[in-house]
């Protein structure tokens, strides 16, 4: 199966491209989107690579890449009545809640930054600039996660 690219948000208060550098991997739970949940069940694969950006930050923007490790599996966090993502009509013998594991590939100098992205020749349908695009997980092409990886390393 060829590879695929995507694009997955996280507030950097919550979880940054720098505690992912520090971890060197994670589990990405909390997805309580179905369409992102399909995203990860049905289409992520070990080795799709991921483009990380900070959202709800001073400036949001992409901050580095990521790998998928470890493909779908039930999000525990769904059945812990303590947790953010508890969600009691998830059932352990049929999870409606999935996450995959991400590891560290690269963090970017410097975050670039959505108005960059706007103004990127090539980067018109990128999904992260579309008008109402408010997945946390989103389908990108090979093209743009090129042309974004290009913009994040020449930062700095």
């Amino acid at each position: 199966m060829p590879k695929r690219y995507w694009l997955m948000k996280s507030s950097p208060t919550t979880y940054s491209i720098q505690d992912l550098e520090r971890d060197g991997q994670t589990y990405w739970d909390g997805v309580r989107n179905y369409t992102a949940r399909n995203f990860m069940r049905d289409d992520m694969r070990v080795d799709d690579l991921v483009l990380f950006h900070h959202s709800s930050a001073k400036p949001p923007g992409v901050a580095g890449v990521a790998r998928i490790c470890r493909e779908a599996y039930p999000d525990h966090t769904a059945f812990e009545k303590k947790s953010k993502g508890y969600d009691p009509k998830s059932d352990p013998e049929d999870p409606r809640w999935v996450m995959v594991d991400l590891e560290h590939v690269e963090t970017f100098a410097d975050v670039v930054p959505m108005d960059v992205l706007r103004e990127t020749k090539g980067l018109d349908e990128f999904p992260l600039l579309m008008k109402g695009q408010r997945l946390s997980i989103m389908r990108i092409t090979r093209r743009q996660f090129e042309i974004v990886r290009r913009l994040g390393r020449a930062t700095g």
